[in-house]
């Protein structure tokens, strides 16, 4: 039966979204990543579970593309430069040289497969790097809403080092999907060259598009703000909200140049939403607040949609080979990468590069890149989408479940850093103030252990002491406890 119609559509898609935040809410104490519970509300709505019938590829493939862009550019907006800086270059090359050695890697060992008596797949060299190309990338909000979540912070930079690869990875698994579809469905072959060149193009113009969307879209926002400064004064929540349907306008527009001169369209994003983020553009704080919102949304929808859009009945044909293929990733594929991508960079220890390669988490990216063959009509395209779901999902389920206890057992956890919004307080962007937090430590209470003995900065004032889950307005006379969290408000 078809349930999906114009009438109903609000009714099904508000039921999805109210059940998944609230089955949502148990992920955190069962340790799982978020967006699989969504997924899994999707499959539960879907043909085997309440019957909803929802087949369409092109609009999940569409629908796919839009939420990428929001994510993509809302992850570059959160990037600090100041942070990443000294991770670019091991960040850049498992970006890169790490996706396409995991592809090549998988794809080899999904046609040794093929060859095998027993199996149920039969794909060619190229089809069977074409699939281990889909999922080549891995996925930063599972990995990060589970630290998050459970406030775990990393040692030895791997925080924005795993920030930066799973952020800026997804287009370079996009354009091996890309080139490979071309290639099978032509039926021209792959050369080197060809290959190479289309990589550079596609970074060349991306990156240029990228950077040069970059610089308008703060330039666009100052533009807004100066047209009423010599009339009436706007309301600033009028102006957040107004601010923030710009920006994702400039992100859309960032991606359709990008595409329409040959470039590669994620990888515009992704920078132009990096150099906006770092810009000194008025009204930033409220403008990330807004394109994070928009960034979960695209994340819940998609993994909604690809929930309904899978039927897990056909996914047991593939059961066997999808978990050959998972544990290959997991203990192979990405390991071998990461181990081969990070040589050249020593400072890091081999506890690390054994977590960074267990953080190799697949996500709603490579099922959204899986719908490409399918649109393409690539042969044995629906195999391609199953096992590619399906690894999602042992992904999700054996290392999203693990990230903290890998993290804790290979000794990489330490105290996050202290985040002012933790104490839910804000600042209207137009005052000539900020809000920073400090974390107590024992340097600091040499001198004393009251506020009176600190020595706070000339223009800072603490204005909260956040101890465990209790806060307190403090007074010059309060004793600060080593591990104190204080809200400090500054002069700009």
């Amino acid at each position: 039966m078809e349930y999906i119609t114009s009438e109903n559509i609000m009714l099904i898609g508000s039921l999805l979204l109210i059940c998944g935040v609230m089955f949502g809410k148990l992920s955190y104490r069962l340790g799982l990543p978020l967006l699989l519970v969504f997924l899994l509300v999707g499959m539960g709505f879907g043909v085997d579970g309440l019957g909803v019938s929802f087949h369409d590829m092109h609009t999940a493939q569409f629908t796919g593309m839009v939420a990428l862009c929001i994510i993509l550019f809302s992850g570059g907006m959160d990037t600090r430069v100041k942070a990443i800086r000294p991770v670019i270059g091991p960040g850049v090359v498992l970006a890169t040289a790490g996706v396409l050695v995991t592809a090549l890697l998988t794809g080899l060992f999904v046609w040794w497969l093929s060859g095998m008596a027993w199996t149920n797949i039969h794909f060619a060299l190229l089809p069977s790097i074409l699939l281990a190309a889909t999922m080549s990338s891995t996925d930063s909000a599972s990995v990060f809403g589970i630290l998050g979540a459970q406030k775990v912070g990393l040692r030895q930079n791997l925080r924005p080092l795993l920030e930066l690869e799973s952020g800026s990875n997804d287009p370079m698994a996009y354009m091996l999907t890309i080139i490979l579809i071309e290639a099978v469905t032509l039926g021209s072959g792959l050369s080197a060259g060809a290959v190479a060149g289309q990589l550079a193009l596609q970074f060349a113009v991306g990156g240029v598009a990228g950077y040069a969307m970059g610089r308008a879209i703060p330039w666009l926002i100052g533009r807004y703000r100066r047209i009423n400064r010599d009339g009436a004064e706007e309301d600033s929540g009028q102006a957040s909200s107004m601010l923030g349907i710009l920006t994702l306008g400039g992100a859309f527009l960032t991606f359709a140049i990008a595409n329409g001169l040959g470039g590669n369209g994620y990888l515009a994003v992704y920078l132009c939403g990096i150099v906006t983020g770092n810009s000194r553009a008025p009204m930033l704080r409220g403008i990330s607040r807004f394109m994070s919102g928009m960034s979960w949304l695209g994340q819940i929808v998609v993994f909604l949609m690809l929930g309904l859009l899978v039927n897990p009945h056909e996914m047991i044909a593939v059961a066997p080979v999808s978990i050959l293929i998972s544990l290959f990733m997991m203990l192979v594929g990405r390991p071998a990468s990461v181990w081969l991508c990070m040589l050249p960079f020593r400072r890091f220890t081999a506890k690390a590069r054994l977590f960074v390669s267990w953080v190799g988490l697949r996500g709603a990216v490579p099922i959204i890149f899986a719908t490409y063959p399918v649109v393409a009509e690539v042969e044995g395209a629906s195999q391609i989408f199953n096992i590619v779901f399906f690894v999602t999902l042992v992904s999700l389920l054996l290392q999203g479940t693990t990230v903290v206890a890998a993290s804790r057992r290979l000794g990489l956890t330490e105290q996050p850093e202290a985040d002012e919004s933790d104490f839910g307080v804000e600042l209207d962007e137009a005052l000539p103030t900020r809000l920073d937090a400090r974390r107590v430590t024992d340097a600091m209470l040499a001198s004393g252990n009251t506020l009176r003995d600190m020595r706070m900065p000339a223009g800072s004032l603490v204005m909260m002491v956040k101890r465990g889950k209790e806060y307190i307005v403090p007074n010059g006379n309060i004793e600060l406890r080593r591990g104190d969290t204080l809200l400090i408000i500054k002069e700009n």
